[in-house]
């Protein structure tokens, strides 16, 4: 039964000391500590509260300082969109595609993320996304085989349906679809919206009919393409939606799908429509040409230039993104509304392209901007094929030293004359392990994609980060201490990941471990990912600080260090201008708070785990409520889905999101199949001191005092961060690839120490 009582010895068992309970108690204790989190940082949490979420939002300006929009013009202009597909920047040049050579010179560029609902996308969805400003798509036929059960990506991309009747045929299967899918899309909201504004919209070509279409599918005014009608089609109505044609590579796309010539051939056709397109629109008017879909089964960047009014030479920047020179398919949506005087839904999840001007629009700086738009696809590209292999061997590679250090710690490996240099072999791996995740950012500082193979320059790029940094984590003055590594390696990867959020994200854009602009779930800030890294750092810096101050008697300083490291951290993680992360603070304070009570002693009785639970979701629901009350494009996930709970779309939410977690839950990755049972066997090991694992670690707990509570703090967060985002399920595996290597380099030390000190009484022996 528990007790008001706090006696001494269990301020020491909170601290991480030696004092061990039986498993039932100390499992409660657990427990009851994770449930403590929030009410020991409430003060905190208020303060974070109001930096993360009542701070105003930035300008809708990418975070380098972008230049200003251009002035809005007194009268709203014409406005065509010539959408195509399967294009990319390398495609461009000045001999092949003379077209969109000198929209790129004359205009502003950007490289554009397509994802729709699948993996890639076809030409239909890429039109139907534009017509909803948001992710949809067409159901795919089956594939091969009786079932019909490949992947999407593996199945031929159904046709554009022709305006028959004016109406768009097959439009009820469309919203089915976008109703199955759960992704809150609206079919026909760009051509409802300008309706309701009174503009009239043309559209041409079968794309164009998809994306004018009203929400039952019918369309205002339609025309099949003719180079002979062009003048007077694109100059019917202030907007035009033209489809020019798409690129369907004929080595990439799926069984059942054929493609019209080579993709040469059709590049050269797609950019002569472009041309014909260009020089019948009207006068004065925005031109916007987009590649809406990719060449077949292999997703990647695709091109967006517009030139007009609006946009003069330069580069397309969006707030939805932040980065310069990358955009995101819904910003055309967005676009087109503004620029033809409709407002622009809230709902929308693009934002207005707006242009930082270059220069002049001389041939150089145009083969510049080429150069570095063929960069950002060609980044993007290879390391998203990369990412897959380097989880797996990364994944099997840390289970193999966790072999290591179980046949060290049982004796199978080394003898009593070699047991020594097999400890230091093995805490040398375990940290430069450690290392590799904050070194999978820094290889981003050099161009690895551009080598002639991009496996081998990324990961040269990252065995040289990750030597540096464990150098600086054995060999400086911290090395001999058991934390030492532990709170060097942390510290590195934690100012790593602050620095680069707070710097625009550059680092973490297409690389191993970071965001992928193809995948178009983050472009900026903490993703899943990300958070798990850098809150999994902060606790264990925490954690190796506290341990040196505890151990000196100085609990209050220790205390307070936690505290100050956690509120860096929260303030990074949460701020709407860094890394405007909804879901990672919830998760974080739980465990600060929990190394905090560990740190000062205190125990909790049963009132005050009731108080801690309803404090908790109170806390919660205060936070996601204060930022459903900003504007809506300053809204953070948790106040869209206040909202979306107010429009009665919350259950789609959760359902679609539990979903991506039994996805990859279930899926290849071999990292997270071992979350369920690494989670299950770590939380058994801290709730029962007397098993094996916790014997081992007991002597490494007397050294570092706050070890045991800082485990502790771990699961918890990341158990947490898990259970409030989506596809979470990577969190606590990506966590572990941190912390495991370090703790290890904990144990490994201590085990070190007692071998060394062992071998004077053995050769005395021997003697």
């Amino acid at each position: 039964m528990l007790t008001r009582t706090v006696c001494p010895g269990r301020r020491r068992r909170y601290a991480g000391e030696s004092a061990q309970r039986p498993g039932f108690r100390t499992l409660w204790g657990v427990i009851r500590r994770a449930l403590a989190a929030v009410l020991a940082v409430l003060g905190l949490v208020g303060l974070v509260g109001l930096v993360t979420v009542a701070w105003p939002a930035p300008a809708p300006a990418a975070p380098a300082a972008p230049a200003a929009p251009a002035a809005p013009a007194e009268e709203p202009g014409a406005v065509v969109l010539l959408g195509t597909g399967g294009l990319t920047w390398s495609d461009v040049t000045e001999e092949d595609t003379p077209n969109l050579w000198t929209l790129l010179r004359d205009g502003s560029s950007a490289a554009m993320s397509i994802r729709s609902v699948e993996t890639n996308t076809c030409p239909v969805d890429g039109w139907l996304g534009l017509s909803a400003g948001g992710r949809a798509a067409a159901a795919r036929p089956p594939g091969p085989g009786q079932d019909g059960g490949t992947a999407a990506q593996d199945r031929p991309c159904p046709a554009v349906p022709e305006v028959t009747g004016g109406a768009v045929p097959g439009w009820s299967a469309f919203l089915q679809a976008a109703e199955e899918k759960r992704f809150d899309s609206e079919l026909g909201l760009l051509g409802r919206t300008l309706a309701d504004a009174d503009v009239c919209v043309q559209a041409v070509g079968p794309g164009g009919g998809v994306g004018a279409a009203l929400p039952d599918g019918r369309v205002q005014r339609y025309a099949p393409w003719s180079a002979d009608d062009l003048v007077r089609d694109l100059n019917t109505c202030p907007v035009t939606l033209v489809d020019v044609g798409a690129v369907r590579d004929p080595d990439d796309v799926a069984d059942g799908e054929e493609a019209d010539g080579s993709r040469a051939d059709q590049v050269r056709a797609v950019d002569a429509r472009v041309g014909q397109a260009v020089a019948a629109a009207p006068g004065g008017a925005d031109i916007l040409v987009a590649s809406l879909a990719d060449a077949g089964r292999t997703e990647r960047l695709r091109l967006v230039v517009a030139r007009g009014p609006h946009f003069g030479p330069g580069r397309l920047e969006s707030s939805s993104t932040r980065q310069p020179g990358l955009v995101q398919a819904p910003d055309l949506t967005a676009t087109v509304l503004d620029l033809a005087g409709a407002p622009v839904p809230s709902t929308l999840g693009g934002a207005v392209l707006t242009s930082d001007p270059a220069p002049d629009n001389s041939e150089a700086r145009a083969g510049d901007r080429l150069g570095a738009l063929v960069d950002y696809d060609l980044a993007s590209h290879e390391v998203h094929s990369l990412v897959p292999p380097f989880f797996t061997v990364f994944a099997y590679g840390q289970l193999v030293i966790y072999l290591l250090v179980l046949l060290v710690w049982k004796g199978r490996i080394g003898s009593g004359a070699t047991r020594l240099r097999v400890l230091r072999w093995l805490r040398v791996v375990a940290v430069c392990a450690a290392a590799v995740p904050a070194s999978t950012f820094l290889a981003n500082l050099v161009p690895w994609w551009r080598s002639p193979v991009p496996m081998v320059g990324v990961v040269a790029a990252v065995a040289v980060f990750v030597a540096v940094i464990a150098a600086v984590a054995l060999l400086g003055p911290w090395g001999p201490e058991p934390v030492g590594p532990m709170a060097a390696v942390s510290a590195v990867t934690m100012a790593v990941l602050a620095g680069d959020v707070m710097t625009g994200s550059r680092l973490q854009l297409s690389s191993l471990m970071g965001l992928q602009p193809v995948v178009a779930g983050r472009f900026y800030g903490m993703g899943n990912v990300t958070f798990a890294l850098f809150a999994t750092s902060a606790l264990l810096l925490a954690t190796a600080l506290s341990s040196l101050l505890v151990r000196a008697g100085r609990r209050r300083a220790a205390a307070a260090l936690v505290l100050a490291v956690g509120a860096v951290a929260l303030v990074v993680d949460g701020a709407p201008f860094w890394g405007a992360d909804g879901g990672g603070p919830p998760a974080l304070i739980p465990g600060l708070a929990v190394l905090v009570l560990a740190v000062l002693g205190i125990a909790m009785t049963w009132w005050r785990v009731l108080l801690i639970a309803a404090g908790s979701a109170a806390v919660f629901a205060t936070v996601a409520v204060l930022d459903w009350l900003r504007a809506p494009e300053s809204r953070t996930h948790l106040g869209r889905f206040v909202q979306s709970v107010l429009d009665g779309g919350a259950w789609d939410i959760v359902v679609r999101k539990a979903q991506q977690n039994i996805d990859i839950l279930l899926g290849n990755a071999p990292l997270t199949l071992l979350v369920p049972a690494a989670l299950l066997f770590v939380i058994y090991v801290l709730a029962r001191p007397t098993s094996w694992g916790s014997r081992a670690l007991q002597r490494s707990f007397d050294r570092a005092p706050t070890l045991r509570a800082g485990l502790v703090a771990l699961v918890v967060t990341l158990t947490v961060g898990f259970l409030l985002n989506d596809s979470g399920t990577a969190i606590p595996a990506v966590g572990a690839t941190v912390a495991v290597p370090l703790i290890v380099s904990v144990v490994v030390r201590t085990l070190e120490d007692e071998a060394r000190a062992a071998a004077p009484s053995r050769a005395a022996r021997r003697s």
